[in-house]
């Protein structure tokens, strides 16, 4: 069982490596190609839009976690005093 945890965290944190150091994999629908052929017409991927590249799962959940980690933590504006004359 604990052959079992070690290894499925091994895992985790090598898949959490290669998002941190390549957090850009080849598009799966056109093969990392950037067009597609349909019928008789040659179209930009639109998975990819032709750049040829896709950012990764790992990637996507790290940077969206930083998005609300930084809007969470951002400090508040200081209220503003109430004028003397109101």
């Amino acid at each position: 069982m604990a052959l079992a945890s070690l290894l499925i965290l091994l895992t985790a944190a090598g898949y959490a490596l290669l998002c941190a150091t390549r957090p850009f994999a080849p598009c799966r629908k056109c093969s990392g190609i950037g067009v597609r052929t349909r019928r008789r017409t040659i179209t930009l991927c639109r998975r990819c839009h032709g750049t040829r590249a896709r950012l990764r799962i790992g990637r996507r959940l790290l940077n969206n976690s930083r998005t609300i980690h930084a809007q969470g933590t951002r400090p508040q504006p200081a209220d503003r005093k109430a004028a003397p004359w109101q």
